[in-house]
């Protein structure tokens, strides 16, 4: 009600219904950002595109800059461009094979090219080389991978991840998520239920990452 008397009230200032219908997302859309973070960010993909832009810009003065290919990679990954960004690692592959974010990047760039069974073997060499990479997110990757393809294998792969992050919303979220598509309510309740109460239990400063699969795991599990 509080909302409609808004829109009510910057509709008879403005004179503009749609302008006030604008202004009031703006307006909720920074209360989210401020204060509870389920809305995505609008500055973090211009920011990635400018340090890309920046990225490319130095490799064409430095080509061989093996630290500004990876961390071009990375932010190609983060755009969905799996194809360049498998191209820029395949590049310095010889001089980065000890490194288990590297392995980490290759196998997330093949998966994203369709090639599974190719990727998985990559990130699994990730883990090999650091059990605990970049806190246990390949796990995810590959439980996100074989979501559709091998729900089995994706619970075990979120297993492993819990073990790593046993206080993850996320995780309990993608595990409701496949017990759904198995078909297995009870359990996919009680993940979602459990998500929630990750959530609860999380200090303030980690509660806003995780809030929004609180969100999603409150919704879900009203429709199981």
């Amino acid at each position: 009600m509080s909302k409609l008397m808004l829109f009510i009230l910057l509709t008879w200032l403005i004179g503009n219904p749609w302008i006030a219908v604008i202004i009031l997302l703006a307006v909720l859309y920074f209360i989210d950002r401020r204060f509870i973070g389920v809305f995505p960010s609008i500055s973090i993909p211009y920011k990635r595109y400018r340090n890309i832009s920046k990225l490319r810009q130095q490799l064409s003065l430095s080509p061989f800059d093996v630290s500004a290919k990876r961390e071009l990679a990375r932010l190609l990954l983060e755009r969905k461009k799996y194809k360049e960004a498998l191209a820029l690692l395949e590049e310095v592959r010889d001089y980065s094979e000890s490194s288990a974010e590297y392995w980490d990047d290759l196998g997330r760039a093949t998966i994203g090219l369709g090639r599974l069974d190719e990727g998985e073997a990559m990130i699994l060499q990730a883990i090999r080389l650091n059990e605990r990479v970049r806190y246990g997110q390949p796990y995810l990757t590959l439980a996100l991978a074989f979501k559709e393809a091998n729900p089995e294998k994706a619970l075990a792969y979120v297993g492993k991840y819990g073990e790593i992050q046993s206080s993850s919303s996320e995780a309990c979220y993608l595990l409701g998520s496949l017990y759904r598509s198995l078909g297995r309510k009870e359990e996919a309740n009680q993940a979602f239920q459990e998500s929630i109460a990750v959530y609860r239990s999380l200090p303030k400063f980690k509660k806003r990452h995780e809030r929004k699969w609180a969100v999603r795991s409150y919704f879900s599990s009203l429709f199981v």
